[in-house]
């Protein structure tokens, strides 16, 4: 017999199964990946929450007539918004982003609400609440302040965050 067979008895047959030992280091492994990245999101999300808002102009009252909306962005460039000028001649803003699942949300065809196509949700143009669908938290509202002719971007309203 070979020298390196009697160093080495593992059975060819006995290669293909992982022992207990195996798989729980492959369990605490995976486990501490995922602690990582949950602690990596949570940084992440504790230090964009700290930045303060920025003020940014977002546009001119005259260039939106009523019933019209304009996407923006707010407070990041990767944060798509949406400012309606609603048929009473408000103007109000809330991020594009749906609170269920994150879809993209858009007006619907009688200017009165927002929709999400993606599970039929349907948030009122007023305030942001939910009228229908799965979505849990009424639309995180934008701030608006008006100077003038010009609309700037505030804030974001601490009661609608996430």
């Amino acid at each position: 017999m070979r020298l390196w067979r009697e160093e080495f008895s593992i059975e060819t047959a006995d290669e293909r199964y992982v022992t207990r030992r195996q798989f729980g280091r492959f369990l605490v492994l995976t486990s501490l990946g995922m602690f990582v990245g949950n602690l990596w999101i949570l940084a992440r999300s504790l230090f964009r929450r700290s930045a303060a808002p920025t003020r940014r102009l977002i546009g001119i009252a005259r260039d939106l007539p009523p019933g019209t909306a304009r996407v923006f962005q707010y407070p990041g460039s990767e944060d798509p918004c949406l400012l309606f000028h609603t048929a009473e001649g408000r103007f109000v803003a809330y991020t594009q982003k749906c609170t269920h699942l994150s879809c993209a949300v858009f007006p619907s065809h009688d200017g009165r609400s927002l929709e999400c196509p993606c599970h039929d949700g349907l948030f009122s143009m007023e305030d942001g609440r939910v009228l229908q669908g799965p979505p849990p938290r009424p639309l995180p509202r934008i701030l608006l302040e008006r100077r003038g002719d010009e609309i700037w971007a505030v804030g974001t309203d601490p009661e609608t965050a996430a």
